[in-house]
């Protein structure tokens, strides 16, 4: 008795409650991964270090967005197109990096809203003892900026040097930015001499673009007087006192779609529940077995029809089947003439008008149906053939008997 109880045990070395938990945690341990695998992306914010209103670089623009909650409200993040869609300010700060064709979707999307566009500048390189801090080396291109300014204003950068040493915001004097990016401008909003301008509004769509981001970025932030501009800059291209908006899409949030993503949204999230239900619902019908496991056949089976098999498929493997209608025609002949009682020594045609004489209902029967299986040129025919051949002759039969 303890002999018999001993040896199942001794065959199953682990528990089948435990290896069932070890499965369902390791499933889940998997989707796990790729939910967040998939999501991850949505999480990081986005440009860190560059110009963004999320980085703490000199040319990020996270010392804006907190001057603005201290000040006011809290401002907003547009990271999906729905966001953008709102009526607030949007402030949208252009990076080297940034997607053009994010610009133009938000251009689009944007041409009845009041929207602050801020101009990029510096060339930067990522600094290595301080990750999020930027290091600037130069000014950026002409061309470069004026691909951005392209995109938004019919205009181009203006060119030379400014020699104003200070700049009027609203009654405001600060000092003017090294190096001032400026733009040919009749009726400019914030001046930097005759003609010039720093803050212009086109004259068709409620659109303002400010040239030089450094009097409002965290580098200019560090100067008191700027900082207090930068509030009434905001206040200048904002249509009513309230909540500001910045853009986090042209920097990559809400724009990375995948297959993954497909696979977990609607409206394909139901053809991946079917199809994890289904896996489900196979693996438990693994579990178990259904009935007595079957035995092991042999190679080469035994009996007439395993040899009859075996001989079809030596003569298909041969090629040889086309051949097989005539031999097969002429041996019912003779066992047609066998079972019906022909003459002895009757043979080829001769035997086949004696065959056809037999049908009172058809003429040459059995010639023709002989004649049809020598000409089968493929398995189908020579299947129907043979089939006639052999109605004929049970028939030819049960009427003599």
């Amino acid at each position: 008795m303890s002999a018999a109880t001993v040896e199942p045990a001794a065959q199953e070395p682990f528990n089948r409650r435990t290896l069932f938990w070890g499965i369902f945690a390791s499933l889940l341990a998997a989707a796990g991964f790729f939910l967040l695998s998939t999501y991850a992306p949505d999480f990081r914010q986005p440009g860190n270090g560059g110009a963004t209103p999320l980085a703490k670089s000199g040319v990020g623009y996270a010392g804006l967005a907190e001057w603005l909650r201290l000040t006011g409200e809290t401002p907003a993040m547009a990271r999906t197109e729905d966001d953008l869609g709102t009526d607030m300010l949007l402030i949208v700060t252009i990076s080297p990096e940034s997607d053009p064709a994010a610009l133009d979707h938000i251009l689009e999307l944007r041409q009845d809203l009041h929207t602050l566009f801020v101009l990029p500048k510096w060339q930067t390189l990522p600094l290595e003892e301080h990750e999020g801090w930027k290091m600037k080396f130069g000014r950026l291109p002409d061309p470069v900026v004026n691909q951005w300014l392209g995109r938004i204003a019919n205009a181009k950068m203006g060119v030379g040097q400014s020699k104003v040493r200070q700049l009027d915001v609203e009654g405001r004097l600060v000092a003017a930015p090294d190096e001032l990016q400026w733009v040919a401008d009749e009726d400019p909003i914030i001046a930097a001499g005759n003609d010039k301008a720093v803050l212009t509004e086109l004259d068709d769509k409620p659109f303002y673009i400010l040239t030089d981001p450094d009097l409002i970025n965290n580098a200019a932030l560090r100067d008191p007087a700027k900082a207090a501009a930068a509030l009434d800059l905001i206040a200048l291209v904002q249509p009513e006192k309230g909540q500001v908006m910045f853009d986090l899409t042209l920097h990559g949030a809400g724009r990375k779609y995948d297959l993954a993503k497909l696979l977990v949204e609607p409206p394909f999230l139901a053809l991946t529940l079917t199809i994890l239900a289904a896996a489900a619902l196979a693996f438990l019908h693994g579990l178990g077995r259904f009935g007595p496991p079957r035995a092991a056949q042999r190679a080469i089976a035994f009996g007439k029809r395993a040899l009859v098999d075996t001989t079809a498929m030596l003569l298909r493997r041969a090629g040889r089947l086309e051949e097989l209608g005539g031999r097969y025609a002429a041996l019912m002949r003779v066992r047609a003439g066998a079972l019906l009682g022909a003459p002895q020594g009757l043979q080829g045609e001769a035997l086949d008008r004696w065959l056809d004489s037999r049908d009172k209902d058809e003429v040459s029967g059995f010639t023709a149906r002989a004649q049809a299986a020598g000409e089968a040129k493929n398995l189908t025919q020579m299947h129907e053939a043979a089939e006639r051949l052999h109605d004929w002759t049970a028939r030819r039969l049960g009427e003599r008997r």
